[in-house]
């Protein structure tokens, strides 16, 4: 594979050294690379769209559990776009790191004597001539081939990729912030809240391990009480599910892409709550939460629920429900003494059944800007709200600013995350929320298109994300890359959201 040297007597061999080179087609034209970098030869991998990165990145994809870089070369030779047929490879090249690069078209492997490769200076063609190399004429059934310099073009388009990753100083950022804030806020409680059948709930965040959709596949419980609904396997874990309709006496509706599975630990043992959605990460004063009179609390389901708590001037009420309580439900306990037997059952079995310590593992907030998806640390976030039918502009706000909203009688100016990142703008729909951020003492709020899920990833499973600009690098230097789960999540740095000189803006409007 590697250059290859023909048999030719000693002292001649320069001259008679032969070269394979890869020919593949852009466009009209046909082009070369010199086959020694060149890794593997693939069809185009699904990719991840990463903002804020160079316009030729189609975006970054998965190959056998490595991130790759994968590069349009119709953009970088200005093309116009053209959709990926069967016909289109990705040229892997390892010139430092490797970087995927689509071609419509690989033609074939020829072997070219060095004397044949022809200088490429004052070449005429429609591409960039001061990526070409050298020309190769009739070679390959092709009366001229253009022998592409990757070198040059990767350190012009990507050099910060080849010239190794880093931001790994980021990594505890998020939630460094969070701990020093913790004191400032003890006089609040912090609220996953979540539907069921049309009445709002809630349970505190320090008992959420996680959040994470519907599975496909739930097996029953045998002799179970209706409100266990069965056991799921959750990470080498069998986990007990609970559906809170069965338990709240409410109708049951079938599962749908809002649902979600609220995982609360006590003790060291976990059940997932099944809620109809989950939908915002809510601080609340603990002067605005009470407990639940005694008279409902003699009301089937209501055993669970230990305090209610004031929101929007008593208009809102969402009730509180305790683990604690929960798990000492004779029917919970059952629940998972039979998951804590199958375990034991796996593991005696020789199945995975890993234990993950909890410090080898990350806690995210995982929302969506189209279809990609994105993780910040639990601990920077704040809150996360609903965004308001209308929000407020303000006279003179700086032009990122989208507007104000009233936070429980502080004013809190929001951010279109998507503007921020250079996205597409979307329409205002009741799935986007705004995620809050305490950024160097500004809460800000920034509007995403979702809230997926919270997430516990192993820190194994992130790496330092390609560093493909200088804004990209800062905001989003890491990636969990979930190969069994076939997902990306690029982490965002929300102290890097917003510039140091557009704090005192965003100051500014709060007072």
């Amino acid at each position: 594979m590697n250059t290859m040297q023909a048999a030719a007597p000693e002292g001649a061999a320069a001259e008679t050294e032969v070269r394979q080179f890869v020919t593949f087609m852009v466009g009209d034209e046909v082009f070369a690379v010199d086959m020694t970098p060149v890794q593997e030869i693939i069809r185009v991998p699904e990719v991840v769209k990463v903002p804020l990165a160079p316009a030729t990145l189609d975006g970054l994809a998965n190959l056998r559990g490595k991130v790759l870089p994968i590069i349009s070369l119709r953009r970088v030779f200005g093309y116009g776009e053209r959709g990926w047929d069967d016909a289109t490879r990705a040229v892997v090249i390892d010139l430092g790191q490797p970087l995927g690069f689509v071609v419509d078209k690989v033609a074939s492997v020829v072997g070219v004597d060095v004397r044949q490769i022809e200088d490429a200076a004052g070449i005429s063609a429609s591409v960039r001539s001061d990526l070409v190399s050298g020309l190769l004429k009739n070679v390959g059934g092709h009366a001229m081939v253009m022998v592409l310099d990757f070198a040059r073009l990767i350190a012009g388009e990507f050099a910060r990729a080849v010239n190794g990753n880093g931001g790994t100083s980021l990594q505890t950022g998020g939630a460094e912030l969070a701990e020093a804030e913790e004191d400032e806020h003890s006089d609040e409680l912090q609220l996953v809240s979540f539907d069921v059948a049309g009445q709002e709930y809630a349970v505190p965040i320090e008992d959420v391990q996680e959040i994470v959709q519907t599975p496909e596949q739930i097996v029953q419980v045998p002799h179970a009480l209706p409100h266990v609904l069965g056991i799921m396997l959750l990470r080498s874990r069998l986990l007990p599910l609970v559906a809170l309709r069965r338990m709240f006496a409410l109708p049951d509706r079938p599962a749908d892409e809002q649902s979600r599975i609220v995982v609360v630990s006590c003790g060291g043992s976990a059940v997932g709550l099944v809620t109809d959605s989950v939908n915002e990460v809510l601080r609340v004063a603990r002067s605005a939460v009470d407990a639940v009179p005694p008279l409902l609390a003699r009301e089937p389901g209501m055993a669970d629920v230990t305090q209610i708590c004031r929101l929007d001037g008593g208009n809102r009420l969402v009730s509180i429900v305790s683990a604690g309580e929960m798990f000492r439900q004779p029917s919970i306990k059952d629940a998972l003494q039979a998951a804590a037997q199958m375990n034991d059952s796996s593991s005696n079995e020789g199945l995975d059944a890993t234990e993950v310590d909890a410090d080898d593992e990350e806690q995210l907030v995982v929302f969506r800007l189209g279809r990609e998806e994105f993780g910040v640390p639990i601990g920077s976030v704040q809150e996360i709200v609903r965004v308001p039918e209308a929000l407020t502009h303000v006279p003179r706000a700086p032009d990122f600013v989208e507007g104000v909203i009233n936070l429980r009688g502080s004013v809190l100016p929001v951010i279109d995350l998507r503007r921020r990142l250079g996205l597409e703008s979307a329409e205002r729909c009741d799935r986007q929320r705004i995620m809050v951020f305490l950024i160097d003492g500004v809460c800000t709020g920034f509007i995403v298109d979702s809230v997926a899920e919270v997430l516990k990833v192993e820190r194994r499973a992130i790496e330092p994300a390609p560093r493909l600009s200088d804004e990209q690098s800062l905001l989003l230097a890491r990636m969990a890359n979930l190969e069994k789960q076939k997902r990306m999540v690029q982490l965002l740095e929300p102290q890097h959201l917003v510039a140091r000189g557009e704090l005192a803006a965003l100051t500014a409007l709060g007072q």
